[in-house]
């Protein structure tokens, strides 16, 4: 694998990525319109998500520009997963969830090798090679550690995240729980779902746990 190579399957997974989010915060917003209810916070969180996921895209896109036979494959696959999702969320969000936690769980597993072929020295370009300004800041990354490793960590610790954030939405019952990363808790000593990778649990929090 090359720079280049790497580049082509990280903008072609971030591509993809940002669907699952965009499908299920749009789902679940129609719904909340249609029964006039509230969503008990998931819209944001999985917009934030789809959000997160296309500056992924937006700032490798700084570093590469795919060409044609690229793009139409992307279109492709964005066409197929985007309608495959969408029909397989209204029968159950449950399974979507789980799916996109393993799914995420391979773009860690991804931006793990690639930073370990860097580190051995396999990809000898990106040793000089700094984060893009829009990466800089959007991760309002500190001066010296803007690398092209330090990019593909804050990236990965962001799949992480949504590995989690996904897997701890597919242990709750759909209609009724709430959203445990928009919630306030009365002992905030306590371990608890947030935003950030302080608590992070790679197959998500058990329902018993946040609810």
């Amino acid at each position: 694998m090359t720079e280049q190579k790497w580049l082509t399957r990280f903008i072609f997974l971030e591509s993809v990525a940002g669907v699952p989010g965009m499908v299920g915060g749009m789902l679940r917003h129609l719904r909340s319109l249609r029964r006039m209810k509230r969503d008990n916070g998931w819209i944001e969180t999985l917009l934030e998500e789809a959000y997160n996921e296309r500056m992924h895209l937006l700032t490798f896109l700084k570093l590469a520009e795919p060409g044609w036979f690229m793009r139409l494959m992307v279109l492709g696959a964005q066409g197929v997963f985007f309608n495959g999702f969408f029909i397989s969320y209204l029968l159950s969000p449950r399974i979507c969830h789980r799916f996109v936690g393993y799914l995420e769980e391979e773009a860690v597993i991804t931006y793990t090798r690639a930073i370990q072929e860097i580190e051995s020295g396999k990809l000898p370009a990106w040793e000089k090679t700094e984060a893009p300004e829009i990466a800089v800041q959007y991760w309002k990354m500190p001066e010296g550690q803007r690398s092209m490793k330090d990019l593909l960590l804050y990236v990965r610790a962001d799949e992480a995240k949504h590995r989690e954030v996904n897997h701890t939405l597919g242990n709750l019952n759909q209609a009724a729980d709430p959203n445990p990363y928009a919630a306030k808790y009365k002992d905030p000593t306590k371990p608890h779902p947030n935003k950030g990778i302080a608590n992070l649990k790679s197959t998500g929090w058990e329902r018993e746990e946040v609810i």
